[in-house]
């Protein structure tokens, strides 16, 4: 009995400490503290060696708007930049947070344990926790969504040895409590943002960082090292909120192939190579095979779009539909335009046949006929001779020969008298 009560005691604490193992790292993930961003917390965009801009950026956020460049000093395209909060060029505020930045590099690059997943994140759906890759880079194409699963003190920590990419009209999304504010990602070397792409969290770039056309951030854009190149972008650096980030409003393009063979050729929708553009970039699934009705769907954001197709020999093409003449589309949130691309074939220029010159046959003439008493010439024509077998004829013949006969006689006799 003792024996028996012996055993329950040990495998019930067997139980336990199986299950206080179990909880040890569920507990250690939902306590990983969040990095601390020092002074650099203010700070919407920060680089090491120049800041560049094209076009009209904004640079705000209620945690902070500022602008900071150390030990460069060139920010080229300011003018043309909307910043909330103060520049900073190579001051000592600026390097302070340069000093504060590289802290915060090495709490997020040497957070542990790491879970490797693939380099593509895009069609994922991942909870707290460290990620790096087999090959030291991430890229988004699609949609990233991380799911905090209620958890608004849920870090996320993506590392990466390399480079960080982010494809055309990529996007990361937050459900579930999941804020960008405890979002990091430590890149080895540089980090590009897709044009027209949306991004969530806190850059640490080694080197350098680009955001594309039309791109926009929802947290920081920090380069140690190297350069921020801007292009149209909205960096907004806000509120710590708990609330999702919705997505932006998106439209709906279908494109359908036409094609009329009516002058003898035979090409199909699907010999037509057809584009989507944006910026003079493809969109996502762009380019692709052309389809008759109902055509391919495209879900794009809003915004301005040129669809085209690549040159088949023999055909004409013409863009109808919600396009212009030259297959540009202006999409606007929830819009669902449709553009035709109608090619039609063109006859095949035919050689005309080569007629060959008539054949012209030339008189015969026949060469003059001359004898010893009498020469006579005549001439021809219609390719025949003189028939010689009629009755005159012969007659003529011996009339000639006693002639002869005559005029010889008549000579020996006056010889013999």
């Amino acid at each position: 009995m003792k024996t028996l009560s012996r055993k329950k005691f040990i495998s019930l604490q067997l139980t336990l400490s199986l299950l206080g193992m179990m909880a040890v790292p569920t507990m250690t993930m939902a306590a990983q503290p969040s990095v601390n961003l020092g002074t650099t917390s203010s700070f919407a965009v920060l680089a090491g060696s120049t800041i560049t801009n094209t076009g009209n950026s904004t640079i705000n956020g209620d945690v902070g708007g500022d602008v900071g460049l150390y030990p460069g000093t060139v920010f080229t395209g300011q003018a043309n930049v909307s910043v909330s909060g103060t520049v900073h060029l190579a001051d000592t505020v600026a390097k302070l947070a340069k000093d504060d930045l590289v802290i915060a590099y090495d709490d997020a690059n040497g957070r542990l344990p790491v879970s490797r997943i693939p380099t593509e994140l895009g069609g994922t759906t991942l909870t707290p926790g460290t990620y790096d890759s087999a090959d030291g880079t991430f890229q988004i194409t699609g949609t990233l969504t991380l799911d905090a699963q209620g958890d608004p003190d849920g870090v996320f920590v993506f590392k990466t040895a390399s480079t960080l990419i982010t494809a055309a009209n990529s996007r990361v999304n937050l459900i579930n409590s999941a804020r960008f504010c405890r979002t990091f990602w430590p890149v080895g070397s540089s980090a590009t943002l897709g044009t027209n792409s949306h991004f969530v969290g806190h850059i640490f770039a080694m080197t350098s960082i680009t955001a594309n056309t039309g791109a926009t951030v929802q947290g920081q854009l920090l380069a140690r090292n190297g350069a921020v190149t801007l292009d149209n972008n909205t960096i907004t650096n806000g509120i710590c909120e708990t609330t999702t980030v919705p997505a932006p409003a998106t439209a709906t393009l279908n494109v359908i192939k036409h094609v009329i063979n009516d002058n003898g050729r035979t090409a199909v929708a699907a010999n037509f190579n057809i584009h989507v553009k944006t910026s003079g970039n493809d969109v996502v699934e762009s380019p692709a095979p052309g389809v008759e009705s109902p055509g391919t769907t495209y879900t794009l954001a809003a915004g301005n779009y040129v669809v085209s197709e690549d040159t088949v020999t023999g055909y004409t093409v013409s863009y109808s539909g919600d396009s212009d003449s030259n297959g540009k589309i202006t999409l606007a949130p929830g819009d669902h335009k449709t553009v035709t691309i109608t090619n039609d074939d063109i006859a095949a220029v035919v050689a005309p046949p080569v007629v060959a010159p008539p054949v012209v046959t030339p008189p015969v003439v026949v060469t003059p006929i001359v004898t010893d008493v009498k020469a006579v010439s005549e001439t021809v024509t219609g390719g025949q001779l003189p028939k010689t077998s009629t009755p005159m004829y012969q007659l003529l013949l011996i009339g000639v020969a006693l002639t002869l006969v005559g005029a010889v006689g008549w000579r020996s006799r006056k010889r013999f008298n």
